[in-house]
Parts: structure tokens; C-alpha cells; sequence
């Protein structure tokens, strides 16, 4: 049986990601990897701008009852994400010596998204 909820919310945040990478697209960025998995965690977009590695995390939020898009990026969420920076930079070597950046797209219902560039700092060399 298929759960039809749960199907719905990949839909929105399939969207969102699309909408996320349009944007950047508008504003420079190429992309180099869309949903990069390692066992420790994923990053949505991983984009280029300029010789500025970017590391993307997109954030959909429907309702404000537990904060934020923006706000649901945790210390815990963080750090999964710097996990798998770091393994793609292992996995991608011809990127290692880059600047990286951390950056958030936050879409909340009834407003216009979010870019939180710089959202949050680790040393991942």
C-alpha cells in the first residue's frame, strides 16, 4: 500500500528543490550535485558559484507550529550535512582545495524563500 501522505511531501519537496535550483541557476550557481547521499546524512544541492563550492540545504515548511523552514536546520541537521560535505569532497577531489559555503533556502507557507547564505560555518578540510 502506498502512503499517500508521505508520497505528497516528496512531491512538495521535490518542488521546492526544483524551485530552490532555479533560482540559484538565475543567480549564478551551476549545479554539480543534486541529492548527494553518504550513510551519515544528504545534501540537497551542491552548486558552484564562482570557484565557491556551495553546499545547499532546502527547507520546505507548511506550518509555523514548530518554527521556521529555516529553523528546522538543527545543530544535529548541521552536522549531518557536514558529514556528507566532507565525503563529497573525499569522493570529489578535484574540488577539495575550494571555499565551501553553507547556505539554506527556506520556503514557508505564505512567504517568498529564504537564502540564507553562510547559514552556518565548519571546518571540513
Amino acid at each position: 500500500m502506498i502512503n499517500l501522505s508521505r508520497q505528497r511531501s516528496l512531491e512538495r519537496g521535490r518542488a521546492a528543490e526544483d524551485s530552490a535550483l532555479a533560482f540559484l541557476t538565475a543567480q549564478g550557481h551551476r549545479l554539480l550535485a543534486r541529492n548527494f547521499r553518504c550513510r551519515q546524512g544528504e545534501i540537497d544541492l551542491v552548486t558552484l558559484e564562482s570557484a565557491t563550492l556551495i553546499f545547499v540545504e532546502v527547507r520546505l515548511r507548511l506550518r509555523s507550529d514548530f518554527g521556521s523552514a529555516a529553523d528546522s536546520v538543527t545543530h544535529r541537521k548541521q552536522a549531518r550535512i557536514i558529514h556528507a560535505a566532507r565525503y563529497f569532497l573525499l569522493r570529489h577531489p578535484a574540488h577539495q582545495h575550494r571555499d565551501c559555503r553553507f547556505d539554506i533556502i527556506a520556503f514557508d507557507q505564505g512567504t517568498p524563500p529564504q537564502w540564507i547564505r553562510n547559514a552556518f560555518e565548519a571546518p571540513i578540510s
